[in-house]
């Protein structure tokens, strides 16, 4: 049987691609946020999961806002990497698995959960950005790759209980796979941030540690707070973090937080947290 063995919530943003693509890692502005990642490249090394699950969101990249799913869910083996304006990061192709996506699309249906089923498509950095961050990605990934794809940029967003919903029943789809596959969970988004508007380049340090401290402690009060909530609190594109919910719904009650860092060069407080 396939097994769960911890999750990983993270930022996404694109800077952290073009950090590490640019080798900034001993760059003084740079080197906190790569300090934060290196518990978590070092526990995927050590327990070495075959399948990552990614939640996260595509940037307008392949999805666009004429057709854009609530959720959709990879099924191909294989997944390029998009071209979002500047040409294709240099990084390998992304393995996909798609027995296990598959798998996992039929026991949502059961689940009611109305999904967009994508082959072939290209994903963008919402992955590929704090992938580099945890997995070697030379000579090539060390492991395959689900993705699953929610809707936080074009209302209504789905809302915080549904994706904690959809965690878990993702937990149970992966449980329920005859192979024994080792998978970890990854949620992405945020911290807070905005983009847009009167109050573009708002940030809310304190929220963000309440966040990261409630993920771990008290999943349930995120999942009961409102959308509104979210944007009040973390800005308009910081409510994106409703899909680090996807993640902790999916992994066992008991699963706990053993690391986390959070730092704030710019836009966005970029953090990451590691449960087991």
């Amino acid at each position: 049987m396939a097994t769960i063995i911890g999750g990983i919530g993270t930022s996404h943003v694109p800077t952290i691609a073009m950090a590490f693509d640019k080798g900034k890692q001993r760059d003084p502005d740079w080197m906190p946020l790569f300090a934060g990642y290196e518990p978590i490249a070092a526990w995927l090394a050590q327990r070495r999961p075959d399948v990552l699950l990614f939640c996260f969101n595509d940037h307008a990249t392949t999805f666009f806002f004429d057709r854009y799913p609530t959720f959709a869910l990879g099924v191909s083996d294989v997944y390029p990497i998009a071209d979002e304006g500047v040409g294709a990061r240099a990084i390998p192709q992304l393995q996909g698995h798609a027995a296990l996506s598959r798998h996992i699309a039929r026991s949502l249906v059961d689940d009611e959960f109305d999904l967009t089923i994508f082959q072939d498509l290209p994903l963008d950095h919402g992955l590929h950005s704090p992938l580099t961050m945890m997995w070697p990605s030379k000579p090539g990934w060390p492991g395959r790759v689900v993705p699953l794809v929610v809707n936080v940029l074009q209302h209504p967003l789905p809302s915080p209980r549904r994706c904690y919903k959809l965690g878990k029943a993702v937990g149970r789809a992966i449980a329920s796979y005859p192979e024994d596959l080792k998978v970890a969970i990854v949620g992405t988004g945020g911290l807070s941030h905005q983009l847009i508007g009167e109050r573009a380049g708002f940030n809310n340090e304190a929220w963000d540690l309440e966040f990261l401290d409630l993920i771990d402690r008290d999943p349930e009060r995120l999942a009961g707070m409102s959308i509104e909530d979210y944007m009040r609190l973390g800005g308009n594109e910081g409510a994106e973090v409703i899909m680090w919910l996807v993640m902790r719904g999916a992994l066992a009650p008991t699963a706990r937080k053993i690391h986390q860092s959070a730092y704030l060069p710019m836009t966005t407080t970029m953090a990451v947290a590691l449960f087991e």
